[in-house]
């Protein structure tokens, strides 16, 4: 699944793998389910849908699809817009939480082997990965991971099914804010298999701590590395450097209690080796003399006449092993106990929220010999098995039967029957009940007392349908099948009783942290029985029900292909036996017949009350009408839903995520309002700022042009994001500061158009120019003329008046260079300098400038002068002779002048054309060269149209019209720049000035007159401030054939006339 690209159920470019979601399924039979998982598992598809509930098969080996790249692809998404995942399920998960405001819970199922713990790390990576927060919840987060790796170090271990295999059972609570930041959590920890402690199974291990020193190897486990890991997740989780020495002894000094023997004096236990007892006595903190007294002896009270007193007995080998064993578990279940509430104590929040649970619990268990922990194991999947179909089967058919919604009834196994057996207090007595009586009854230790419960549960439940017994035990007939269970051991490991001899060896300890942990108080009296591990389990069992049962649940249930635990191994019969058992077929059924989603009527109103005017904010009248309106308007089919006496029910899951799809429209349409407001306003803002900042640059050094200090800075005026012709000179995501064309003049000061680009470290002239041989001879290719670096830059000259031109100095010779947008662009070179360079960029500001020229064969090199002297009007006139470049323009604003401020400048009439906002354009084309257009030198410079180059300004267009010249007489009037001038392409926010061409006669008068276009109502407006004369009969609009107006304005322009 994940090595494939991104998937989606409506591409018809993905391969499909068997059914997504088998309520799709063509024929409903045990067969059909299990050859699609098999389809799917072979092709690497392990998770599958039956409705919410997730199917997940063990693949045995690592899956390349729990990344960040699906967990950016899930967070958010509706069900069925990507594959199944475990992912999809955690984020509808966390995100009802939070939109509902009910805690939620994942109940994750299947047998022993079958993938649930790993299944549950991925929910809480998920959460983890998605969730806010800062400092303090990224704590809670690192805790919810750590707890992981240090809990499995102590509660699980490798067993024949499976090599990491939960032996004990866990609900962890994750804690959230009503923003939705883990701030909390909560673990509660029940029946761990304390018995491994000191006897395991042929083939299988003890508690993966006591490997973690490289002891035993097993295939897949580095115990080496976990080694680190569970120290480093102490680390975080806050327990002292101390504790976790003394956590460690601890496990050391259980370790070394088994190697404690016994034999037989005179029908009395003595240790076999005394030197044994050295060091566990040593570990542990306690006196070795006192350790063998106990160990060997017990302590019992006697009642004689209302006269109490107590007397030593000194036990048999048998109970001296019991004793040496019961000191070991007990030791080691109080240790697993510190850990969990050191787990709790460093996630605890004074009050709960919302939560979601995840339970991961051991799961089904049948071995060759079953005993007690088997019993209490599979009692819980029992227990587990009845919650889902109370809610899935049952609870389902009977609400559609109590909201009137017409339905065949679908017949299922429930379960609770076998529930009954095993917890029943009375009439008739269930097996925990009896094995309870019979250990509080019976004083003897061994088979007598097993033997006894034999007999007790043949009388008391020996015609029950699901039981039965056999010479060394009883068969129980549960939902996965039928267990026979020894009855063996079954009186001892229920008492559970942890003798006050061993309390009171463990409370004289020298090491405070052991003493903390053996809390009890000996000297009060001891009233009513004491607790059994049955009773216990069978009581966190109900806790456990009544928390889910709280909550709004979502299942998983674990499938395991083979017992090989290899990957592409597949076994029928195992598979088709779990399907059969799981209940998947029934599950199918019922999700088929019946309805997606139901929703009370407010709670559905509340959901998706935006998506309608009469609905929003609240619907004001009957709920059911609202519901019903609402569906309405949004044209779902009568056919897909159906409404119940107080729930709608709405029968696919498609017909719910086209509502959840509209309804997240309408928050982003509604987010988006909202985020242009404010990034406009913050645009706005940083580029008042940037404007000001450009301005005292010049200030008091150079005169400013009238239609230019105030406009607005844009920074990429070419458009580089859709130019990769001129991206593929920078470097990679190279951040571009300001793109325009500009107009170079070379030594004969010829102009010559370049596109000049600017980045933090480097600027880019590049030209254009025509390919001389191969495929694409006499094509116009961008070819890159220079790359500079900005600290190879050793300052900038300008003159003193309104002009556009500049010289950048190198080392080598000096580019001259005219850009209409010369004040943005030189405030951003200085800002970058100085960024690099810690020091200003100099600037220079004369009437006459002097620039290098790269020396070019024979007599090359050398320098050229550019003077600037008082003319007439805003358009510079050049003169070009010699060397030297004299360039004619009249008076601008003062050196001193300053941009207004937004909102002070207001012209005559009382109203103005927006500024306009320039759109990216593309690089200009036409007959030039290099993309330039032709000027030749002196009085005979090429005739062309003139045209007023019209500046974002917020003060009116200049104040008067040029005067009109005889042509051929004097140098020609030409614009500051042969600029493209796309970025007046933006009707929806107005345009000041206009692009207004004058053909005929006029042209060759050399006159243009400066009207204003309006882009809100596309109207022709005198400029303000004067009023020029009426324009002759030929003078036209007309748009160059490279500009890129929108087709309104263009056929506007076509056809008007001011």
């Amino acid at each position: 699944m994940g090595s494939k690209e991104r998937f989606h159920w409506q591409s018809h470019n993905v391969r499909q793998s068997g059914v997504d979601d088998m309520v799709l399924l063509a024929k409903i039979s045990e067969e059909a389910i299990v050859e699609n998982l098999r389809k799917r598992f072979m092709d690497d598809f392990i998770f599958t849908y039956i409705g919410p509930v997730l199917i997940s098969v063990n693949p045995f080996k690592q899956m390349p699809y729990f990344t960040d790249r699906e967990i950016e692809l899930y967070q958010g998404a509706a069900q069925y817009e990507n594959p199944p995942h475990i992912y999809a399920l955690t984020d509808n998960m966390y995100r009802n939480m939070l939109i509902d405001g009910e805690n939620q819970c994942v109940i994750i199922s299947g047998e022993s082997g079958a993938g649930k713990t790993v299944a549950a790390k991925y929910i809480m990576g998920y959460i983890s990965k998605v969730s806010g927060g800062g400092e303090k919840v990224q704590h809670v987060k690192d805790i919810i991971l750590q707890s992981n790796p240090l809990l499995e170090a102590f509660g699980n271990a490798k067993t024949v099914r499976n090599n990491n295999s939960s032996r004990f059972g866990k609900y962890f609570e994750i804690q959230f804010s009503r923003g939705g930041e883990p701030d909390g959590g909560k673990i509660s920890n029940f029946l761990l298999e304390k018995s491994r402690v000191v006897s395991q199974n042929e083939c299988e291990r003890n508690f993966h701590i006591y490997y973690q020193t490289d002891t035993y190897q097993v295939e897949g486990t580095d115990d080496r590395s976990d080694f680190h890991e569970t120290m480093n997740a102490m680390q975080v989780i806050g327990i002292r450097g101390e504790d976790q020495q003394l956590v460690l002894q601890i496990v050391a000094g259980i370790l070394h209690l088994g190697n404690i023997s016994f034999r037989e004096e005179g029908n009395y236990a003595r240790v076999e080796n005394a030197d044994s007892l050295a060091f566990p006595a040593y570990l542990l903190g306690v006196d070795q003399e006192r350790l063998n007294e106990k160990v060997t002896s017990r302590k019992m009270d006697s009642k004689w006449g209302g006269r109490s007193e107590s007397i030593t007995v000194t036990l048999n080998v048998e109970q001296a092993a019991y004793t040496r064993d019961a000191l070991a578990k007990g030791l080691y279940a109080r240790v697993f106990d510190f850990l969990v509430e050191s787990i709790n104590r460093a996630m605890q929040k004074p009050h709960e929220e919302y939560s979601v649970g995840v339970l991961d619990i051991y799961g089904f268990e049948i071995f060759q010999k079953n005993g007690f922990e088997q019993f209490c194991i599979n009692f819980v999947n029992e227990k587990l098995q009845q919650i889902f179909i109370e809610l899935t089967l049952k609870a389902e058919q009977e609400e559609y039967v109590q909201e009137g919604i017409k339905w065949t009834q679908i017949q299922y196994f429930n379960n609770k029957v076998v529930c009954d057996l095993i917890e029943n207090k009375l009439n008739p007595p269930g097996i925990m009940s009896v094995l309870d009586d019979v250990c509080a009854t019976m004083h003897a230790t061994g088979e007598g007392a097993d033997q006894t419960l034999l007999q007790k549960l043949q009388a008391a439940v020996g015609t029950h349908e699901h039981f039965n017994s056999w010479s060394s035990g009883f068969v129980i007939h549960h939902y996965a099948g039928k267990v026979s269970y020894d009855v063996n051991g079954f009186c001892e490991r229920n008492r559970d009783v942890l003798f006050t001899d061993l309390i009171e060896l463990m409370q004289s300890s020298e090491y405070g942290f052991i003493r903390m942990l053996f809390p009890e108080k000996l000297d009060s009296d001891k009233k009513g029985r004491p607790t059994t591990a049955g009773s216990k389990i069978k009581k966190q069992a109900n806790d456990l029900v009544n928390t889910l049962m709280k909550c709004t649940p979502h299942y998983i249930r674990c499938i395991k292909p083979n017992e090989t635990k290899k990957p592409r191994d597949w076994e029928e019969s195992r598979v088709k036996h779990q399907v059969e058992y799981l209940g998947l077929k029934e599950n199918i059924r019922v999700r088929r017949a019946g309805f997606a989603y139901r929703r009370l009527f407010h709670k559905f109103l509340q959901r998706y009350a935006i998506l309608t005017p009469e609905t929003w904010p609240s619907w004001r009248g009957d709920e059911r009408q609202g519901v019903q309106h609402l569906l309405r308007s949004v044209n779902m089919d009568p056919d897909q839903y159906q409404m119940g006496r107080s729930k709608v029910f709405v029968k696919n899951p498609e017909s719910l995520f086209l509502l959840e799809e509209m309804r997240e429209r309408k928050f982003d349409s509604f987010a988006r309002v909202i985020q242009k407001a404010w990034r406009r306003h913050v645009a706005i803002r940083k580029y008042e700022q940037m404007r000001e900042e450009a301005a005292s640059i010049l200030y008091n050094f150079k005169e400013r042009r009238r239609n230019s200090i105030n406009r607005n800075f844009v920074g990429d005026y070419l458009g580089m994001e859709e130019r990769p012709e001129l991206r593929q000179f920078l470097a990679k995501r190279e951040r571009v500061d300001f793109a325009d064309s500009v107009t170079k003049y070379d030594r004969r000061f010829k102009p010559i158009k370049r596109d000049f680009i600017l980045t933090p470290k480097y600027f880019y002239l590049i030209g254009r120019e025509k390919v001389k041989k191969g495929p694409e001879k006499g094509q116009i290719k961008e070819v890159l003329k220079k790359k500079v670096e900005l600290q190879a830059v050793s300052g900038v000259s300008l003159s003193t008046r309104q002009d556009d031109f500049f010289i950048l100095h190198e080392n080598d010779a000096d580019n001259f260079l005219e850009s209409i947008f010369k004040t943005e662009l030189i405030s951003l070179l200085c800002k970058r300098f100085e960024e690099l360079t810690r020091s200003k960029l100099p600037l220079s500001f004369k009437d006459t400038l002097q620039f290098r020229v790269k020396k070019e064969g024979w007599g090359g090199g050398g320098t050229r002068n550019v003077t600037f002297v008082r003319g007439q009007g805003d358009v510079a006139a050049l003169k070009a002779g010699g060397k030297t470049l004299t360039v004619s323009i009249g008076d601008g604003l003062p050196r001193n002048a300053k941009p207004t401020r937004k909102g002070t400048a207001q012209g005559r009439g009382g109203s103005r054309c927006p500024a306009p906002s320039r759109s990216a354009p593309p690089a200009p084309r036409g007959a030039c060269r290099n993309g330039g257009p032709q000027i030749s030198r002196g009085d005979g410079w090429a005739q062309r149209d003139t045209y007023r180059v019209p500046q974002k300004q917020t003060r009116g267009p200049p104040a008067a019209a040029p005067p009109a010249r005889s042509a051929g007489h004097q140098p020609k009037a030409r614009p500051p720049s042969q600029h493209n001038m796309d970025f007046l392409s933006v009707p929806d926010q107005g345009v000041a000035g206009c692009l207004w061409l004058v053909e005929g006669p006029a042209a060759r008068q050399g006159r243009a007159f400066p009207w204003e276009l309006c882009a809100e109502d596309l109207s022709w407006r005198k400029p303000q401030g004067h009023r020029p004369p009426t324009p002759p009969t030929d003078a036209v609009p007309k748009v160059p054939g490279h500009l890129k107006f929108s087709h309104q304005l263009q056929n506007f322009l076509k056809t008007s006339k001011p």
